[in-house]
């Protein structure tokens, strides 16, 4: 019976740890390949101004208005995964992000509807940052309560290696079409096809998803009579310091904002004169996610055993540091230490924070409020970061001096904050699951949870797969 039951527990954790994989790969992949036209085909057929300073602001201020909807998205589908379980919000995540990007693709240009045009490109990105509020928030918290003694790091890691295999699909989709498409036809239709092919996106996630539990963790609260009717309400009343750390820590995509979203425009606009072909730049952030997907389960596996706060804190240091050196790269027109810059600082060292957050942002709050606490916070700090690349823009527009130093130097400074938030937070890896968000809670002595974390590892090893 124990046998059986065990065999169960694993086969559920490694569903979780799939779905949470795949789940964040197609949703990634209909957010990114957004991010992506924002800076590469957006301000010519949505926002066509005389000036072309005017023109990327304002569309990289569409891909800000997304993460201005993630806060609302968050307040509603955390309030779902915490009164009806994380299973149900990832479907419903998965439903929304992929009818609103298909609709993207069918969207008239400028030119075919006026104002009207950018008007419906606004309302569609406000439902994908509504729909992508829950993503990782659901994700990470389901693959948490399902996994493994000892390995909650290592497990919740995938949540995060599927939405950077979700940036390398979505970049890969893009780079044939703009390496062999003659440019009117990829500025007249060929853009559409990465939005259309989102209809895999609903289909495939549905599939997926259906098959997993709901886990022990929230059925153990709804079994109880535990489950809040405002876990909002509960988890700001009890949780708000933690909200505010991770809100601050989150101000990290600040990382990911410099490589893929102003990158992109600073070496590919025609207004800021580098002149980087857009197939070219394309691989720039495909090669460091590449390398990502297979540091992040390193680093995963690695807080497992140090703790959650020593990657993040080294993470965010050095990646704010190697921003300023990326951003030179570009500006002196050199393709392949760009390439190697992009490598350590997006590939490697920003993973330390990039692989951890799924398990230590969740651990920090309980059960009955976990989804809610963590996606509020998490997404306000993610939305003051999505509101960089038209600040970037303003401030270091088309003609200036001092790119790199600038933007640079804006992007360090976030990082620091995001590394102080960490060094304040309690550490949270050897605290037993039903103890997360418990500030007194006492973590486990590190020789007995070696001894369990190992005995677990040998049982999951002895399971049929």
């Amino acid at each position: 019976m124990a046998t059986t039951r065990a065999i169960h527990d694993m086969s559920q954790s490694r569903k979780a740890a799939a779905s949470g994989w795949i789940g964040s790969a197609l949703e990634y992949y209909d957010f990114f390949i957004y991010a992506t036209a924002a800076s590469l085909i957006f301000p010519q057929i949505f926002f066509p101004s005389d000036n072309p300073t005017v023109a990327i602001v304002a569309s990289l201020a569409t891909y800000g208005v997304g993460y201005v909807a993630r806060p609302i998205g968050a307040f509603v589908l955390g309030h779902w995964g915490d009164t009806h379980g994380r299973k149900t919000v990832l479907i419903v995540c998965m439903f929304l992000m992929g009818v609103s990007t298909m609709a993207v693709g069918l969207l008239p240009t400028y030119q075919q509807a006026g104002i009207l045009a950018p008007i419906l490109l606004v309302m569609l990105r406000l439902v994908q940052g509504f729909a992508v509020a829950g993503e990782i928030s659901g994700a990470s918290s389901m693959i948490l309560e399902h996994a493994p003694f000892g390995r909650r790091g290592f497990y919740a890691s995938f949540a995060l290696q599927g939405v950077q295999a979700g940036q390398i699909l979505a970049a890969a989709v893009f780079l044939p079409l703009a390496a062999y498409m003659p440019t009117e036809a990829f500025n007249s239709w060929g853009w559409r096809i990465p939005f259309l092919l989102s209809f895999f996106v609903i289909v495939a996630g549905y599939i997926i998803r259906r098959e997993v539990d709901e886990t022990p963790a929230f059925a153990r609260e709804e079994k109880r009579g535990e489950t809040p009717r405002a876990p909002i309400v509960q988890a700001i009343r009890l949780s708000w310091p933690d909200m505010l750390r991770v809100i601050c820590m989150a101000l990290m995509n600040v990382i990911p904002v410099v490589a893929t979203i102003f990158g992109a425009a600073y070496a590919v606009q025609p207004a800021y004169g580098i002149g980087f072909a857009k197939d070219v730049y394309l691989w720039i952030p495909v090669l460091g996610n590449m390398l990502a997907v297979f540091v992040i389960p390193f680093v995963g596996h690695l807080s497992d055993k140090v703790g959650r706060k020593p990657p993040i804190i080294v993470g965010a240091l050095l990646s704010g540091l190697l921003a300023f050196g990326y951003l030179y790269a570009i500006s002196i027109r050199n393709v392949p230490l760009a390439i190697l810059l992009s490598l350590l600082m997006w590939g490697v060292v920003y993973q330390g924070y990039n692989a951890i957050f799924p398990s230590f942002y969740p651990e920090l709050f309980p059960t009955r409020t976990r989804v809610s606490a963590m996606a509020i916070s998490q997404n306000i700090g993610t939305t003051i970061t999505a509101l960089l690349p038209a600040l970037f823009a303003t401030v270091a527009p088309p003609g200036s001096a001092n790119i790199p130093l600038t933007v640079g130097a804006i992007a360090f400074g976030i990082t620091v904050i995001a590394a102080l938030a960490a060094v304040t937070a309690r550490e949270t890896y050897r605290v037993k699951i039903d103890d997360l968000g418990n500030p007194e809670a006492v973590p486990m002595a590190r020789a007995d949870y070696e001894r369990q974390r190992a005995a677990a590892a040998s049982r999951a090893t002895a399971l049929p797969t």
